[in-house]
Parts: structure tokens; C-alpha cells; sequence
């Protein structure tokens, strides 16, 4: 019994520093994954707003003001409108505006009053009505 008394008075636990930490660190670790799993639920509730563009046809017009024809395709999960749309970071004006389009469907968006210059990159961002960019696309004016 005297050597069980050794044993027992030389065994040391963990100092209550380090349990703390340690019970810290898996509160820590728990929660994060916690979160993690609500915001993945929070995503599917509430929806995605995405519009590819899938063809873009640059028509030259006179004195080189053109038209840009964009296809377009809401590949989200909630109906999208399309406020406006800014081509090199400037307004461009359209006749479709604003434009709605549910998902999965397709459509067309043609801006006009744009000039178009040959061999020129031209990108087209397509904002919703909270001013959040939905969709873009980058694209070169064909040589003639």
C-alpha cells in the first residue's frame, strides 16, 4: 500500500491553465464548424443571382456607334432584374432595361449607342437593382 502512495503523490494532471485552453480550443473548433453549416443552410434558403453570358455579337454603326447584342441566361437559383449595364465602366443605354429574367431561362439584351472600335476589348458588367453585379463578360470587337 505504501508503494500504491508513491505512485499516486508522483502522478501529475493537467494544470488548470492548460485544461482551460484546451476547453477553449474545442469551443472554438465547434463553433466555427457551427457556422459554417448554418451559412451553407442560409445560402440554399435565400438563393444565388447569376446571369452568364453565353454570345456576345458586336454590330459597327455609323460614325462608330454600335449596338453589343448579349445572350444572356439566369444559371442562379431566384428570378434576376437587370438594371443597368456598365460597357468599359460607362452606362450604356438600352430599350430592355430593366430586364427580369427567371431561373434557368434565357434571353437577349442589346445596348445601344456604344462605340465600337475594331480589334477594341469591350467588358460588359450587368447589375441588379441593388447594384450588384449578377454578370460579366469580357470580350474583343472583330476586326472588319
Amino acid at each position: 500500500m505504501n508503494t500504491f502512495r508513491k505512485i499516486r503523490k508522483n502522478a501529475k494532471a493537467l494544470s488548470p491553465v492548460v485544461a482551460s485552453i484546451i476547453l477553449i480550443a474545442v469551443t472554438v473548433a465547434v463553433s466555427v464548424a457551427v457556422a459554417a453549416w448554418m451559412g451553407g443552410m442560409t445560402v440554399g434558403f435565400m438563393g444565388t443571382s447569376s446571369i452568364t453570358v453565353t454570345n456576345v455579337a458586336f454590330t459597327p454603326g455609323d460614325a462608330g456607334a454600335g449596338i453589343i447584342d448579349l445572350d444572356l441566361k439566369n444559371t442562379g437559383t431566384k428570378a434576376v432584374t437587370i438594371a443597368q449595364v456598365r460597357v468599359n465602366n460607362e452606362l450604356a443605354t438600352s430599350a430592355d432595361l430593366p430586364l427580369s429574367i427567371k431561373p434557368g431561362d434565357p434571353d437577349t439584351l442589346q445596348l445601344t449607342g456604344i462605340t465600337i472600335v475594331e480589334g477594341n476589348t469591350y467588358k460588359a458588367d450587368l447589375y441588379d437593382s441593388n447594384n450588384q453585379v449578377v454578370g460579366s463578360v469580357q470580350a474583343n470587337a472583330p476586326d472588319a
